[in-house]
């Protein structure tokens, strides 16, 4: 595997928990049964000859041809090998059965998969959104079906809590689901009630959790909302069909309104990985053990969310990190991240480690999404009569599950000279790591030392 293949996870909310299956039903030299999955959950059936040397380009082929997409979702869509423990994006040339015949030995590189799991686990062939779709791209696109296909997957992510959203916006979210399931919303219909048995279609798990145990009891069942019901109907009642048609607008445009929704999430559209950070110590003489983490890599930056708590604990553009990765030949293999910040007031180059079997994977994508940005998207000259791409605004509510937490993480706050870590005051004019995006202005810049400064 090289560095444009895409994501690995292992043990995150997403479509391999809802499509753990094998995708081939019968292999070798003559012709094969194979299903390639949609974010839908639904499958393209396909009988091709010579699986073991088809290319995952030439199954691309197979798959829009089935479903006549335009040429757009040959840029749109990627083919994914897929289980509950590893995810992969396959380059146009990669083998897709020779993969999945590889599928134990790449679980044993990059997962901490026990061996009876690794045995058992079988990858599935997913049609997803290619990781390096840029955003500005998809505002383009216009096919109906390509929108639905993005749209599934998008609702996939933010229902399945991968893409952590705020209450409000879950439940903005939640509206144009049932504007598109139940129809135009009627007054009376439905009530609350209504939507209550299916309200996981609609609103991340969290947000569906009704209230046990003995003042439940008393109050009687269904006598009150389950949280967040309430906003979702209120919500839903928002939802407005501005198209031509008024009501009997095409569902394109509630799809293209949700995808809208989701960019101003800073991680849409990321490849995640899995691993662990260090918790702050607790207390005088307490290790704080380590947090699990999903680290979330796109064409905008890094963002590392907490797996339990579903909120973002670090976001940094490319222009704001330098990155390395250390391999497991010379230590645990871990992926770090160096940004600016402060202690106690004192301008300070902060480091944090991210231990992952995956750290080699997310170290050559963060490169690759860098030299792709700098290559593919130029500065457009001004007055040249091209559409600029609206800028989506980031979400800045206080408390905001999409703000930073790094007083949530223990980074390493100094480095001396790159040459080991330690507790030092800045003393540095250049990077701890070579790695970084350096072109232009607003490019990220090290901590200068200050006059007089001495270690500590």
């Amino acid at each position: 595997m090289d560095r444009s293949e895409g994501s690995a996870n292992a043990g995150q909310p997403g479509p391999a928990e809802r499509s753990h299956r094998s995708s081939v039903s019968s292999v070798g030299a003559r012709a094969a049964d194979l299903l390639v999955y949609l974010a839908d959950d639904s499958a393209v059936p396909l009988a091709v000859e010579s699986l073991a040397s088809l290319t995952a380009h030439e199954l691309h082929r197979a798959v829009r041809e089935v479903l006549q997409l335009p040429d757009i979702a040959l840029e749109a869509f990627a083919l994914w090998l897929v289980s509950p423990l590893l995810e992969v994006q396959l380059k146009p040339r990669h083998q897709p059965y020779k993969l999945g015949r590889q599928w134990p030995e790449l679980l044993l590189r990059f997962t901490d998969a026990p061996d009876d799991e690794v045995a058992m686990d079988e990858p599935s062939l997913q049609f997803r959104r290619n990781v390096f779709f840029s955003k500005r791209r998809e505002l383009q696109v216009q096919d109906p079906e390509v929108l639905r296909l993005l749209y599934e997957e998008a609702k996939a992510n933010v229902l399945g809590a991968r893409y952590p959203c705020d209450p409000e916006d879950c439940e903005a979210l939640g509206a144009l689901v049932c504007r598109l399931q139940l129809g135009p919303y009627q007054p009376g219909q439905p009530e609350a009630g209504a939507l209550r048995e299916k309200l996981d279609s609609f609103l991340p798990a969290h947000l569906c959790r009704r209230s046990h145990g003995l003042f439940a009891a008393l109050r009687g069942r269904g006598a009150k909302a389950v949280p967040g019901e309430q906003g979702l109907l209120a919500a839903y009642r928002q939802v407005k069909d501005v198209a031509d048609g008024g009501p009997e607008a095409p569902l394109s445009t509630h799809h293209r309104a949700y995808l809208l929704k989701c960019h101003e999430l800073p991680f849409y559209g990321c490849a995640f990985f899995h691993g662990e950070v260090d918790k702050p110590a607790q207390g005088f003489l307490q290790r704080g053990g380590r947090r699990p983490v999903s680290v979330g890599i796109s064409l905008d930056g890094v963002h590392v969310i907490d797996s339990r708590e579903k909120h973002v604990l670090l976001g940094l553009g490319f222009q704001e990190l330098s990155w390395d990765h250390t391999s497991p030949e010379e230590e645990e293999a871990a992926l770090w991240l160096e940004f600016d910040g402060d202690s106690e007031g004192t301008p300070v180059n902060k480091l944090l480690k991210i231990y992952s079997k995956q750290a080699e994977l997310m170290s050559s994508l963060i490169e690759y999404c860098i030299d792709l940005n700098q290559a593919s998207e130029p500065a457009a000259p001004m007055g040249d009569g091209s559409d600029p791409a609206p800028q989506r605004p980031r979400l800045r509510r206080q408390g905001s599950v999409v703000s930073n937490r790094v007083q949530h993480l223990a980074t390493i706050d100094y480095v001396e000279d790159g040459e080991q870590l330690k507790r030092v005051k800045p003393k540095r004019t250049t990077s701890f790591f070579s790695r970084q995006f350096s072109l232009g202005q607003g490019s990220y810049s090290v901590v200068q030392p200050a006059e007089g400064t001495e270690q500590g």
